[in-house]
């Protein structure tokens, strides 16, 4: 098998897709009509009042607190997530408390939210980690929801990012949809979308060469590096990188709690136009995703792998399940050229992330701490005969 079974190697791409960025790459442009359309279906899927694009989910949330008007103070948000979740909070001036999970849904513990509540708090992040919607806490806080896994899941019937002040979503290579970089912040509040709209008129655009290099990506990818992984399509990747053809989805500065210089920036049109493609086949997406996790309940019901505990309606981003030897499993899943389980490996992803400067203490989150040494993670956008393969490796390991 030289091509790979992949968790986050452009795994939404399909034929049209492709086809869109070669066509998008003589015309990379940044301004157009794509954005407000983007805008416009997001309200109107969602129910909400305002939404606002952005090139990233970072540049999202950064427009958010910005807009609520936090200058200090302290956020808090749980453990077990990106560095990507962190870093807007901290090149916002702020500081990121972190709070513990919950070891079945992975989402945020709230009693030790209750605990971490000083009064120096600002505002609480709820992630609804891999998809599946956490618990909505019910503080006297400011509420920001973090989307970036589960556009499409529903909490009593209302879709995530609906419940707090203002939520956000990601259109990175390996979220619900995909146009490489992207995002979309909304809200309900008129007085806080002014100022998000102000916010986001006041950005430029990315480069024209960030750009390509996003457009790039799923034809490079889907032509090149996936057809060829386990002998050549590995090492054009790296050197890809190197050579910053291709961008990486976290840049070593974000590792460091630092921030490159193509965040914040508004969303270009070419981006949106991928984006919109997308969007038209987020049902068809979220349902096939139900459909392969439901056959990984089935396939792995009595075996070792502690399975997820599902509540609301998830969306099944990934599927994860927990084991002892969940590091050992993931490298040797890899070598045989599954590539699974690369969410989340730390309590701050990716595992080389500098904690101290993304001011997280070791031992300040011991369940999440625990998370990321027993989670590993399956993928859901994937042919049901692929998933069949990966549950047939799990069983004999």
């Amino acid at each position: 098998m030289i091509r790979p079974i992949s968790i986050s190697l452009s795994p939404n791409t399909e034929k049209d897709d492709i086809f869109l960025a070669l066509k998008l790459l003589f015309s990379p442009r940044k301004k157009g009509k794509a954005v407000k359309k983007l805008e416009n279906s997001f309200k109107e899927y969602l129910g909400v009042k305002h939404a606002f694009a952005f090139n990233s989910g970072r540049t999202c949330l950064m427009a958010i607190l910005e807009a609520l008007g936090l200058k200090e103070g302290e956020v808090l948000l749980q453990a077990f997530t990106c560095n990507a979740a962190v870093n807007p909070i901290i090149w916002s001036g702020l500081k990121p408390v972190y709070v513990d999970c919950d070891d079945k849904t992975f989402n945020m513990d709230p009693d030790d939210l209750k605990r971490k509540i000083s009064s120096r708090t600002k505002a609480a992040m709820i992630q609804h980690t891999f998809g599946m919607p956490s618990e909505i806490i019910r503080e006297d806080l400011i509420l920001i929801e973090d989307c970036a896994h589960s556009l499409g899941a529903e909490i009593n019937g209302q879709k995530t990012g609906t419940f707090g002040k203002a939520g956000f979503f990601s259109f990175s290579r390996d979220k619900v949809i995909s146009s490489v970089y992207g995002g979309m912040a909304v809200t309900n509040d008129d007085n806080l979308a002014e100022k998000i709209k102000d916010y986001q008129d006041k950005l430029k655009y990315p480069s024209y060469f960030w750009i390509i290099q996003q457009l790039l990506h799923p034809i490079l990818m889907n032509i090149l590096i996936l057809p060829t992984y386990k002998i050549l399509g590995k090492y054009l990747l790296v050197l890809f990188q190197r050579l910053h053809v291709l961008s990486k989805a976290v840049h070593w500065k974000e590792k460091q709690g630092r921030r490159p210089g193509y965040f914040p920036r508004k969303m270009p049109d070419a981006l949106a136009v991928l984006a919109n493609n997308q969007f038209k086949k987020l049902e068809r997406f979220n349902q096939h995703r139900q459909e392969i996790a439901d056959f990984y309940f089935r396939a792995l019901l009595n075996s070792s792998f502690i399975l997820p505990k599902v509540s609301e309606k998830p969306v099944f981003l990934r599927f994860s399940v927990k084991h002892p030897d969940a590091h050992r499993i993931i490298k040797k899943a890899w070598k045989n050229n599954l590539l699974i389980g690369d969410w989340y490996t730390s309590p701050i992803a990716p595992d080389d992330t500098d904690l101290s400067k993304v001011k997280y203490i070791i031992g300040s989150c011991p369940k999440a701490e625990k998370l990321s040494r027993e989670t590993l993670n399956l993928p859901t956008h994937i042919s049901r005969k692929q998933a069949e393969k990966i549950v047939e490796f799990l069983k004999s390991v």
